[in-house]
This record gives C-alpha cells, structure tokens and sequence, in this order.
C-alpha cells in the first residue's frame, strides 16, 4: 500500500511539473507576441513621425494696406522638440525590445529580472514621449488664443494627420510593454 502511494505521489509531481512547463511555455508565447507588437509598433511610430513633412502656402499681410503675399512654408517633425523626443523615445524602444527578445531566449532568472525592470523603464519612457507629443498636437490642433498661438492643422492637416498615426502606433507599443509589466507583476505575486 506505501507503494501504490509512493507512485501516485510521483505521478502528481510529474503532472504538476509538466503543468508549470506548459503554464511558463504559455507565458513565454504571450511575451514573445507582445515584444514582436512592441518591435513592430514602435517602429512604424517612429517611422511614420520621422517621414512627416508638409509644405503649404500661407498668406501673409505685412501691411494692412497691401494685399497679402503668398509664402511657401514647411513644416518637418524636426523643427519641434517634443516630436524629436517621441521619434528618439520610440526608436530606443524598438531598439530594446528587439535585444530583450534576443535575450529572453536563454531565460536566465537575471536576465529576466533585469528585462522586467527595463520594460518598466520603457513604459515610463513612452508614456511620457505620447504625453509632451499629444499636447503639441492639441495646441497645433486648437491653438491657444490666451498666447496667440494659432491652429496649425487648419494649413498643415496631412502634417497634423501623420503625427496623429505615430501616436496611435506608439499607443499601442505602449501599452504592449504595459502588459508585459503587468504580466510580470502577476507571476511575481503568483509565485509568493
């Protein structure tokens, strides 16, 4: 009798680490996806904000008394700060997730560890990129009439129109290391 509980105990261990390797290979797969969204995204956010450029011709009065004199304009990604911070911002983040899923395939404790810290890093780095982009977008959206600056999408709308895909595409890289944040809290908590 020990020995038939002797060899139910054994087949238990067995399932029961046969369950974790199916769980941490099913962890791993969803890792790996949400890496390749955040290589993917970051990229096409960066690109997309890196190719913006738009020229269009604006009126200008310099005296009131004269009629208006058309001026050739042009407006690149470049000439704001805060789009040079978001491109940066994303291609470092493309740049990082492509090395973490290079380094992921060993699955070393550490190095897992340090991944998580540096997603973590990133989310801080692409929220905060999306966050001074988007309300340099607003104020070129609306203006501001308290400062009197004016709406720049109403001339530039295929510039304006651009920036806002790259802050979608950033969005959704964003929110992929979120989750894979997250993800990694939970099994923290789940190992406890």
């Amino acid at each position: 009798m020990g020995s038939q509980f002797k060899n139910g105990g054994d087949e238990m261990i067995e399932s029961s680490k046969e369950l974790a390797v199916s769980e941490k290979n099913k962890t791993r797969g969803w890792d790996l996806l949400l890496r390749v969204v955040a290589v993917a995204f970051s990229l096409a956010a960066a690109v997309v904000l890196g190719l913006d450029k738009q020229t269009a011709t604006v009126a200008l009065t310099l005296v009131p008394t004269l009629p208006p004199v058309d001026i050739p304009v042009t407006a690149k990604w470049h000439y704001l700060s805060a789009s040079v911070y978001f491109v940066v911002a994303n291609a470092a983040a493309c740049a990082y997730a492509a090395i973490s899923l290079l380094l992921l395939s060993g699955g070393k404790r550490r190095v897992v560890t340090m991944i998580v810290v540096f997603d973590l890093m990133i989310v801080a780095l692409l929220f905060s990129s999306l966050g001074a982009v988007a309300a340099v977008g607003v104020i070129s959206l609306k203006g501001n009439a308290h400062v009197q600056w004016h709406k720049v999408c109403s001339v530039f709308g295929k510039f304006c129109n651009q920036g806002a895909a790259a802050i979608g595409l950033s969005g959704v890289a964003s929110m992929a290391f979120l989750v894979l944040v997250s993800v990694a809290i939970l099994e923290l908590h789940r190992k406890r």
